[in-house]
Formats: C-alpha cells, sequence, structure tokens
C-alpha cells in the first residue's frame, strides 16, 4: 500500500505538469522562434524560476547532499555563495550582451549568434556540435536521478528502469507539446514546488529528531567533527575554487541556461533576474545541503545500501511515506525541469546550427518546428537507453547515485567552461577572429578531453574537481589555454572579408 501511495503522489505530481504544459500549448503559435523562446516573451518571475530549475537538478538534490554527506557541509559556500555569485556575475557579462544582440539580429541560439559574426557555418556547427556532444551525459544525469529516487523511496519495489522512463514520458510528452511556453510555465511550477519541499523537509527532520539540532550536532561531534567546522580536510582553497569557476562558467554556457539570455521580454527583466539569483539559489542549496551534511551526525550509515543517495533515506527515516514521497516529487520536478529545458535546447541546436546550415539551409518556420518536436523524443529516448544500460552494467558500483552524478556532472560542467572564454573575448574585443576563437575553442576541448578520457596521458578518469598540478582541476588549465589561443591567433591572424565586427559592436542598444 505505502508503494501505491508513493507512486500515486509522483504520478499526480506528473499529471500536474502535463497540464500545465497543455495549458501552454493553446498560446504556443506554431512557429520555430516561439517554439524554442516562447517569442523572447518572459517575464522576470517566469525568467528567473525556469533559469532555477533548469539549473537545480539532480545534481544539486543528489549529487550535492550526498558531497555535503561525504566531506562536509562547506559544500553550501562552493555552490550557494561562490557559484552564485560567480555566474551572476556572468549573466550580466555575457548574458546581457547576448540579450542586446538576441533582439537586433533574432538569434536562437548561441552558434548562430557565433557564426553570423564570424561568417561562418563551420565555426557555427563546431559549437552546436560540442555542446550537444556534453549535453547528453549531462541529460543522462537527470534521469538517472530519477530512476535512483524513486528506487531509494519505495525500496526497491519500483525497478530504476521503469522509474527513469516513466519521468523520462511524461517530460517528453510536455515538452514536445508546448515547447518553450509550457517548459518555462512547469520550471516556474517545479521551482517554487521544490523550494517548498526542501525547506518543509529540513523543518520535518528537525521536528523528528529528539532534541533537534542538540543531538544532530553531539551526532556530529562524535561521528564527524571537523563537519562542525569550516576548512575540512577535502575543502582546500584551490579546489573549492575550481568548483565554483568551472561550474558557474561552465553553467553560462549550458544551451538550456545560455538560450534563456536571448529570452528575456525587457532589460529590466534580464538585470531584475541575475540581481535575484544569487539569493534564490542560496534559499535552495542551504537546506537541501544541510540535510546531507547533518545525516552523518544521526548514525545513517546502516541504512544506505548499494546505489542509494542520502536524501531519500534521511526521508524514510524520518518522515512517513506520504511526506517522502512529496520532497521527492520535488527533486523530480528538478530533474524534469533541468531534462525538459536540455531536450529543448539539444533539438534548437542539432535543427539551426547543424541542420539547416549543413543540410538545407531552406528549411521553413514550419518544417523547423516540426523537426524539433521529432528531436526532442529521439534525444531523450538516446539518453534514457544510454542511462539504462549505465546502471545495468554496475556503474554505480557500491558508491551512491548522488557520486555517479557528481562525477558525470563535473565532466559535463567542466566540457561547458571550455566554451566560455572564448565566447567572452568575441563578445568584447574586436580583434577576435574566425581562426582565433575556433582555435581557442578547438584547443582547450582537445586538452580537457585527452585528460579525462586517453589514458596514455596518465591521468585518466579525472575529473573538474581532481586535484592535478599544484591542488587546482584540469579544467581551469584548459581554460586558461583556450583563452591565451583565441588571443594569441587573433593576433597573428588578421579578420576574413566575410567576417563583421559591427554586429556586436555598432548601434547595440536596448530598446
Amino acid at each position: 500500500m505505502t508503494v501505491r501511495l508513493q507512486l500515486g503522489i509522483i504520478v499526480a505530481y506528473l499529471l500536474v505538469a502535463l497540464g500545465v504544459g497543455l495549458v501552454a500549448y493553446r498560446v504556443t503559435e506554431r512557429t520555430a522562434e516561439d517554439f524554442y523562446l516562447a517569442s523572447r516573451t518572459l517575464g522576470t518571475v517566469v525568467l528567473l524560476f525556469t533559469v532555477f530549475a533548469t539549473l537545480l537538478s539532480a545534481f544539486t538534490f543528489f549529487g550535492g547532499p550526498d558531497t555535503a554527506y561525504a566531506f562536509g557541509p562547506e559544500w553550501i559556500l562552493v555552490m550557494g555563495l561562490m557559484d552564485g555569485i560567480i555566474f551572476a556575475i556572468l549573466w550580466y557579462f555575457i548574458g546581457y550582451k547576448q540579450w542586446l544582440l538576441g533582439q537586433q539580429h533574432r538569434y536562437v541560439t548561441l552558434g548562430e549568434m557565433l557564426g553570423e559574426r564570424f561568417g561562418s557555418r563551420r565555426l557555427q556547427a563546431l559549437v552546436a556540435g560540442i555542446s550537444l556532444f556534453w549535453l547528453f551525459p549531462y541529460i543522462m544525469v537527470q534521469q538517472i536521478g530519477a530512476g535512483g529516487a524513486l528506487l531509494a523511496l519505495t525500496d526497491g519495489a519500483v525497478p530504476f528502469w521503469f522509474g527513469a522512463t516513466l519521468i523520462t514520458f511524461f517530460m517528453v510528452l510536455y515538452v514536445v507539446i508546448a515547447g518553450m511556453r509550457g517548459v518555462a510555465w512547469t520550471d516556474t511550477l517545479q521551482g517554487g514546488f521544490m523550494l517548498l519541499m526542501v525547506w518543509a523537509a529540513l523543518v520535518w527532520v528537525l521536528v523528528s529528531v529528539d532534541g533537534g539540532v542538540s543531538t544532530i550536532n553531539a551526532g556530529l561531534e562524535s561521528s564527524a567533527p571537523e563537519y562542525l567546522a569550516l576548512g575540512g580536510e577535502w575543502y582546500t582553497p584551490q579546489r573549492m575554487l575550481t568548483f565554483a569557476i568551472s561550474i558557474a562558467f561552465g553553467v553560462a554556457m549550458f544551451p538550456q541556461v545560455n538560450q534563456r539570455f536571448f529570452a528575456a521580454s525587457s532589460e529590466t527583466v534580464l538585470k531584475r533576474s541575475f540581481a535575484l539569483w544569487p539569493i534564490l539559489v542560496v534559499l535552495l542549496f542551504v537546506p537541501a545541503f544541510l540535510l546531507g551534511a547533518w545525516a552523518k551526525g544521526l548514525g545513517l550509515e546502516a541504512n544506505i545500501g548499494s546505489g542509494q543517495s542520502i536524501l531519500p533515506v534521511v526521508l524514510n527515516e524520518f518522515a512517513p511515506a506520504w511526506f517522502a514521497a512529496l520532497v521527492v516529487a520535488g527533486a523530480v520536478a528538478a530533474m524534469m525541469s533541468s531534462s525538459d529545458s536540455m531536450l529543448l535546447s539539444g533539438s534548437s541546436y542539432f535543427t539551426r546550427d547543424i541542420y539547416r546550415p549543413l543540410v538545407d539551409d531552406t528549411l521553413s518556420q514550419s518544417r523547423e518546428e516540426v523537426l524539433g518536436r521529432v528531436g526532442v523524443g529521439v534525444f531523450a529516448v538516446l539518453a534514457l537507453a544510454a542511462s539504462i544500460w549505465v546502471e545495468e552494467v554496475g556503474a554505480f558500483g557500491a558508491d551512491a547515485v548522488g557520486s555517479l552524478l557528481v562525477e558525470i556532472g563535473d565532466l559535463a560542467f567542466g566540457g561547458f567552461a571550455q566554451l566560455a572564454l572564448p565566447v567572452l573575448v568575441a563578445l568584447y574585443w574586436r580583434e577576435t577572429t574566425r581562426q582565433g576563437i575556433a582555435a581557442g575553442i578547438v584547443a582547450s576541448q582537445l586538452g580537457y578531453i585527452a585528460f579525462n578520457f586517453l589514458p596514455e596521458t596518465g591521468v585518466a578518469d579525472v575529473t573538474v574537481f581532481a586535484v592535478t598540478y599544484f591542488g587546482w582541476g584540469i579544467s581551469l588549465y584548459c581554460m586558461v589555454l583556450g583563452l591565451a589561443v583565441t588571443v594569441g591567433v587573433s593576433l597573428v591572424t588578421t579578420q576574413k572579408p566575410d567576417e563583421d565586427v559591427s554586429l556586436y559592436f555598432d548601434g547595440l542598444t536596448a530598446d
């Protein structure tokens, strides 16, 4: 009966999200711009919450609490303060300039913006191809998180493959139906819901533990005294800065986030949103990561099975089944609100930056919209199949799901971060050349991939968080390489006749 109740709550939530998507469908225009950007009409609340919900995914709900459980609560500083503030700054320097360009030239993707400036369809396709390469594993993160969440919530009664498939089915359904407008509206619902539920979970655990914070602190004093003071051994300054910088710069290049820079209805909306961003981030991260750290002092080690994340374990121990299901529904909301946006953005990158310029440049708006909807479904099914395969071959091992999510998400963050500095240089330096930005992007990507995938380097399986040289992660070194190559090659090459510098610098003002 308990499993039926839990599944009923999850499915009820999924139906509500689908209902919001159906309402959005009624006002969605049959154009590619509306399907991908909601005709650039998002207001402050919807823009803020769609970015919020899009970013705060399984990586946050399961990877974050598991990291805080394993290493201490300083993870709040990395993600909540450092990353929140750095990304807000990038939102201004990259996002505002992109919004201005999008308003003037009607760009839908980052690749379009770069391709027209540098007169290169190959550069446009290169940026899209790299983005899709790193986007695929991050979509898998959400599906792995969804399957793992239902597996842990129901104590194995709902198998991993079923949970991941259930969430993917509903998500694809409303994305295909309503596009960006439906995604943004459901993101607003999901963002508010997950914020409410994570604070409710924190309060519920405090009330349920005899003695509250005093008991938890006593348990931490006994099992992990370093958790009660900042400066744990694992959280070195270099590692924390590697985390914060790589994640923030990577987030700015995430297709599902970067594309939202084009969707704001006004300059005021965009600026108000990035000003509120750090506050909203801290409001979510503090309770979620505190629950992970507190679990260390609650003596739950024996309750954590293979492949389980700490958050459902805490809820199963201290909350009734219906409440635990509601909180997991909040976590599922986080995963869905990330995956739906990724699928939509991935589809736009494929149709507009690869298919249209390289296959059929006469593609009409209506045909592009249909191709985009098909692309969402195909991308989702491929990622789902890969996620189920990863679970079946035993990639979880004896670790929690959150550990796997951190590893995969970490790799993707670092990959996207390699795009950020060449793009930033192009946005603000007139002397950037086509050869310069292309060389910078390729050099940093090849370096990052080599250090992560080639055993010959001697550091296979290194991730952005790994300690490499002088304590700094490899992602930062590759970012610096990309910056140096972009600037260096631009200095020794000349701009081609079909490059148009004026696009980024002349007459660029808000409406």
